[in-house]
């Protein structure tokens, strides 16, 4: 991303943002803001890996978006139960064993998060 950003930088469009002045995930999100606006086919590959919590909760918002306004698709690749309920989403676990549909609430990161904030001593126990 960063190469990207340095791009994006040295051949600047109308409005767009100086993205090396912010943090990774604030820059990540300025160009999902910036790009928004023109429809297509957006692939992200674990776009969470820079994201706070709240900064995926925004994603998420732009994602929706993006899709509610028409003539886009979205290919995510995630770890993030945040960003996998993404209203309508067909959602595909993907393991050793293959890849399959699955409900959000039946995809196994949904279930770890879930058992881990319940009770995160529990995984005190196991070496990290």
């Amino acid at each position: 991303m960063h190469g990207f950003f340095t791009y994006l930088e040295d051949n600047p469009g109308v409005n767009d943002p100086v993205f090396h002045e912010r943090s990774h995930g604030e820059s990540f999100l300025d160009l999902v803001a910036a790009q928004s606006r023109y429809p297509g086919l957006w692939i992200l590959d674990e776009p969470e890996s820079a994201l706070s919590f709240t900064g995926s909760l925004a994603l998420l918002c732009d994602l929706r978006d993006i899709l509610a306004a028409g003539g886009s698709h979205v290919i995510l690749s995630t770890h993030s139960p945040i960003l996998a309920s993404i209203p309508g989403a067909q959602i595909y676990e993907v393991e050793p064993w293959g890849y399959r549909p699955c409900a959000w609430d039946n995809l196994d990161q949904v279930r770890n998060w879930r058992l881990f904030l319940d009770d995160p001593q529990r995984y005190y126990r196991h070496p990290l």
